[in-house]
């Protein structure tokens, strides 16, 4: 059975903050999988789409 490179110890530490941080946690998720869908999977059509969101987004931030 091969070895686990990470101690109990340190996934039970990581889980608690996970829980403690859920918002944070939540923000990177979504970060992760915006970054993956870029590089691995848009297209042109999809590109497009996601810089008039997010222009749009950056001009709701401003006028709030």
């Amino acid at each position: 059975m091969p070895e686990k490179k990470t101690s109990d110890a340190q996934i039970k530490a990581t889980r608690k903050w996970e829980e403690k941080n859920r918002k944070k946690t939540t923000i990177q998720s979504y970060r992760r999988t915006a970054r993956s869908f870029i590089r691995n999977h848009a297209d042109e059509e999809a590109l497009q789409e996601l810089e008039q969101l997010i222009r749009d987004r950056r001009e709701q931030l401003r006028a709030d």
